[in-house]
């Protein structure tokens, strides 16, 4: 329970405003180049005082360091893609604020008083929303959750005495009133799901909230308090270092790949014959996922030169280009990199009905990130366990999810990195990079058997494709494409 605020007058309230505005402004200041965002999540009952609050921080801080987010009902083009997409979408700028006057507890909350959910739902809303906040905590997103104490009887105050003023009668909706009469069945939900995610990372504060001035200064305080503290937290990590030595996590995988039989052949008129047949029934596949409103996910990996885009294109051209992208994934451009590494693969998850293939993917965070030094040890362990959550995010919602790693031998890996340089219309695709991940391909066979072990789950499982015959990769790829989706649709 919150501790009640003893109530202060307006000059008390002008004159200690005016010094904590002075601080939030130079607040901001020292947040421009931080390398963290803020999320400020204002929650609370009908008549706490959410929209004034925010009017008032809105007025205290400058504008062009200040995000303000709020969630109405789900549009159809946000049903029609994973529950934590429009949560994705809008993220404050690294260095900003973000207020949410609604945020992913809004619907929750909503839901329950309109009596759609019973209490053993919120266990299972809960765990999503502690995923969700134990992603961006971990990425170093500050997040400060406020939840904004208003008892019944002052409720009831509060709501009659707006519509007993014309000026503020147009406040108080029917629903208000529903709410109110309600209050105790949701005060009851908003407690299971405070308690349920009140986790390190992402704690409620709760505050009184009958006292508008103490209210207003008490969160103002708050955020002060909270962005010092975290500042001073982030400024005792070290920064990342390239490893010098790769101990494995798990050598099942390794083991694994070493497994692969690369032998695998296929004469061109075989492939001639067979291809045409698995590109008619990917082609039936597909449509018959996309016209179910199911979303397809391609993820493609593999050994530089391995054939990623010849797959591709193959896999493609027997999809109606109207119905899917291809993301072709580079370096993280300066704004992703100031981003949590998923941000740029949510932006681009498909709505239902429709089709995306990553060219590289998100798996970047433990392969390459992780041998170069990109990101801190723990970041990079840290992110097998939300990549598994992200996809199964995916698959949850009814997304089907193809990931494929191609796989070739290091001596066919050299040929094909010389005929590259000797054929004019390949060079383009070699660099100084290629040869010098080649050299360290011990460490990266290190960490592929890594991500295979600890990634390879039932709804999202892994194709290794022997590769060093072009034709046999791009035909397993047409196989083991067209019969998972066909399994995904009848299972």
């Amino acid at each position: 329970m919150a501790k009640k605020n003893q109530r202060l007058s307006k000059r008390t309230y002008q004159s200690r405003a005016e010094d904590l505005r002075e601080e939030l402004v130079q607040l901001q200041l020292s947040l421009k180049h931080a390398p963290f965002k803020v999320l400020l999540i204002i929650a609370g009952p009908e008549g706490a005082g959410r929209g004034n609050l925010l009017n008032t921080l809105a007025e205290w801080l400058d504008p062009r360091g200040v995000e303000t987010f709020s969630y109405h009902p789900p549009t159809d083009s946000e049903r029609a893609r994973p529950h934590q997409w429009r949560f994705w979408q809008s993220l404050p700028g690294m260095g900003r604020i973000g207020l949410y006057a609604g945020s992913w507890y809004t619907e929750t909350l909503r839901e329950s008083a309109r009596g759609e959910r019973a209490h053993d739902h919120i266990a299972d809303e809960a765990g999503r929303i502690r995923e969700f906040e134990h992603l961006l905590a971990e990425g170093g997103t500050l997040i400060i959750k406020v939840w904004l104490h208003l008892a019944k009887d002052a409720q009831g105050r509060r709501l009659r005495s707006f519509r007993a003023d014309p000026a503020t009668a147009w406040r108080v909706t029917d629903e208000d009133w529903h709410h109110h009469r309600i209050y105790d069945r949701l005060a009851e939900t908003a407690r299971l799901i405070r308690s349920q995610t009140n986790r390190p990372g992402a704690r409620w504060t709760t505050i009184e909230a009958e006292d508008d001035r103490a209210r207003d200064l008490a969160v103002g305080k708050l955020l002060l308090t909270e962005v010092h503290r975290h500042q001073r937290k982030l400024s005792r990590l070290a920064r990342p270092k390239s490893p010098r030595t790769v101990k494995s996590l798990r050598p099942s995988g390794v083991r694994r790949l070493r497994a692969v039989n690369l032998e695998q052949e296929l004469s061109e008129k075989d492939y001639d014959l067979l291809r045409e047949k698995w590109l008619g029934r990917l082609s039936q596949a597909v449509r018959a996922a996309l016209g179910k409103g199911r979303s397809i996910v391609f993820a493609f990996e593999g050994w530089d030169a391995a054939g990623k885009g010849g797959a591709i294109r193959r896999l493609t051209s027997a999809i109606d280009p109207r119905d899917y992208r291809v993301i072709p994934v580079a370096k993280p451009t300066p704004e992703e990199k100031h981003a949590h590494y998923l941000w740029r693969f949510w932006r681009d998850i498909p709505p239902n009905g429709r089709m995306v293939v990553f060219d590289r993917s998100w798996y970047g965070r433990v392969l390459v990130e992780r041998l170069e030094g990109f990101c801190r040890n723990a970041e990079w362990r840290r992110a097998f366990g939300e990549i598994n959550d992200f996809e199964r995010e995916l698959t949850d919602h009814g997304t089907i999810v193809l990931k494929y790693w191609l796989h070739v031998s290091h001596a066919e890996q050299l040929h094909r990195f010389r005929d590259r340089e000797s054929t004019p219309h390949k060079r383009h695709k070699m660099n100084a990079e290629d040869w010098r991940n080649r050299k360290k391909r011990p460490a990266y066979e290190i960490a592929v058997g890594d991500m295979l072990a600890l990634t390879d789950k039932p709804n999202a499982p892994w194709h290794i494709v022997p590769a060093d015959n072009k034709r046999f990769a791009r035909l397993e790829v047409l196989r083991t494409a067209s019969r998972a989706i066909e399994d995904a649709l009848e299972n």
